[in-house]
């Protein structure tokens, strides 16, 4: 008889994600609900890391303490790791070296693969704050030579509210209007661009919206986990109905 080796407690957690210190709802389709993913999934919160400290200010001080939260999720067998905030792609080479998994901060990583696949046309970026989404963020990811377009949804009120000062309540329908406002605007506003990264992780609840308003491919952190997770946990996990949404 084959022995099975073990070492951890808990098994067959897919993807950890590693999650901001908030308390508004995360719909499903946010990477914070974890009904969004057709397979298991563990968290681990950084305490104090507010979407201010991370988005706005990039707190450098955070960065031993999220290390330190992916290497508490390898530690309990994660195959692949993420994070809830596109804006920790500034830490992707960091925090991708601080373990032995694959680690991907961001949707943005998506960029340069979002302008191959559409004939190298500009690929629009919908972020959460524009202001703050600097030359840095995207050549931390490798997106630095890519012909892109940001739009940031810094205007847009209840969006702001909930998402970046973090209030306890959500208005989706609310939100939905917003993001397809922003949706209209950007496509409409620069018809060259071929498809939409969506850099907010609390945005692919509404990636059909934004499809819907632009009719372009749209890409988001889900999406990513999806690529990774199968990639990761393929050859270690046996098949089960769940990767038919992933692999499909």
């Amino acid at each position: 008889m084959a022995l099975i080796e073990g070492g951890y407690t808990n098994y067959g957690q897919v993807l950890g994600i590693i999650m901001l210190d908030t308390r508004f709802p995360r719909l499903p389709g946010d990477v914070g609900n974890a009904a969004t993913f057709p397979f298991p999934v563990r968290y681990q919160v950084v305490k104090g890391a507010s979407p201010l400290k991370v988005v706005e200010e990039a707190d450098p001080a955070l960065l031993t303490p999220f290390i330190a939260a992916a290497q508490e999720l390898e530690a309990a067998g994660v195959r692949t790791i993420t994070t809830s905030c596109g804006f920790l792609a500034l830490w992707q080479a960091e925090l991708a070296a601080s373990v032995k998994v694959p680690l991907f901060t961001s949707s943005l990583l998506q960029v340069p693969l979002a302008w191959r696949l559409t004939g190298g046309r500009p690929v629009g970026i919908i972020t959460a704050h524009a202001p703050s989404l600097s030359p840095r963020h995207l050549a931390a990811v490798g997106a630095e030579e890519v012909p892109h377009v940001i739009y940031g949804l810094e205007e847009a009120p209840e969006f702001t509210r909930t998402f970046i000062r973090g209030e306890a309540t959500l208005d989706p329908a609310a939100v939905e209007n917003e993001v397809r406002h922003a949706a209209r605007r950007l496509a409409s506003a620069h018809p060259e661009i071929g498809s939409i990264v969506l850099e907010c992780t609390n945005l692919p609840p509404f990636a059909r919206a934004v499809q819907e308003e632009s009719r372009l491919p749209v890409f988001d952190i889900v999406s990513l986990c999806h690529l990774v997770a199968r990639a990761g946990a393929c050859s270690t996990y046996p098949p089960f109905a769940g990767w038919a949404a992933v692999s499909g």
